[in-house]
This record gives C-alpha cells, sequence and structure tokens, in this order.
C-alpha cells in the first residue's frame, strides 16, 4: 500500500528517479592543491629514528626528542615527498627497501600529554599505496608533529 501511495503522487506517465546503489556511489573526494608559488611554506618538524616510534613521554612542552629535523614544506606535501626530503639528509634511509613509517604527534587536551595517529608507509624503491597522502587528508594542523620509524633493510653484500 505505501509503494502504491509513492507512485500515485507522481504526475501521469513520469517514472520515479532512479537511484543507485550505495556500492556503486563513488566517493566525493575534494583534492587539496596548493599554489606553491603564491603560498608561504610551514615549518615542520620532523623526528626520525631507526626501529620505532618515539615514545610519547618524549614529547612534552617544553622538550622533544634531540633527533630533529625542520623542513618548510606545504600542507599539500605527500608522504613520497617526505620521504625523499628525508633521504637527503640521511644517506643510511637512502638503500632500496629501506621502509619508512609516518606518524603525526598532536597535543591531547583532553587527557594532557600528546597523542599519535598512523598516517601511513612509504618504502624506498617502490611504489605504494600510501605514497600519494596528504597532510591536508590526514587532517595534519600546523604545530603538529611528524614522528618517523625508519626500518632499513640488512644489505647483502657479496662476499669477495
Amino acid at each position: 500500500m505505501a509503494a502504491d501511495a509513492v507512485v500515485s503522487a507522481l504526475p501521469a506517465g513520469e517514472q520515479p528517479p532512479k537511484v543507485e546503489p550505495k556500492e556503486t556511489r563513488e566517493p566525493v573526494q575534494e583534492t587539496f592543491v596548493v599554489d606553491r608559488e603564491k603560498t608561504c611554506p610551514m615549518l615542520l618538524r620532523v623526528f626520525c629514528s631507526l626501529g620505532n616510534h618515539h615514545r610519547l613521554e618524549e614529547f612534552s612542552r617544553n622538550s622533544t626528542p634531540s633527533n630533529e629535523l625542520q623542513i618548510y614544506t606545504w600542507m599539500d606535501c605527500s608522504l613520497r615527498e617526505l620521504m625523499s626530503l628525508i633521504r637527503e639528509v640521511n644517506p643510511d634511509t637512502r638503500q632500496k627497501g629501506t621502509l619508512f613509517s609516518f606518524a603525526t604527534v598532536f597535543p591531547d587536551p583532553r587527557r594532557g600529554g600528546y597523542r599519535m595517529k598512523d598516517l601511513g608507509q612509504t618504502c624506498s624503491g617502490r611504489k605504494g599505496s600510501d605514497d600519494n597522502i596528504t597532510l591536508q587528508s590526514k587532517r595534519f594542523q600546523i604545530g603538529d608533529f611528524i614522528d618517523v620509524a625508519i626500518s632499513v633493510r640488512p644489505s647483502r653484500g657479496r662476499p669477495y
């Protein structure tokens, strides 16, 4: 009976609009692009460590880990771009297969202290699904830190 009520509400001869199933609809995704010629870059404070991410206790209002790398970049910076900038200043990470795990560290106003949120991973010398993730797409805010855990693949030296 309810279906009849809907059909009778339409003018004579007019078909109801077709609705695509939820699965086939593509999400509307806005691309965030910065005009790097006209926009001033921001200071990105990056902390790299071999193996694991830094402990949250190492971040406080008055202190941060000692191995800070300062990068000037824009909000549309991708993880692949960050990886290449880190590789420029750290020769040990230039080896193919080196894994970079990115996380953002930001203040937690509810509990005090800091929280860490995973951003993604990139691998030197290989294309990956996280390569084109931007800071803006992960809701990075100016003033947050980037923490990078670097896993260098053991070199397979040739015995001569």
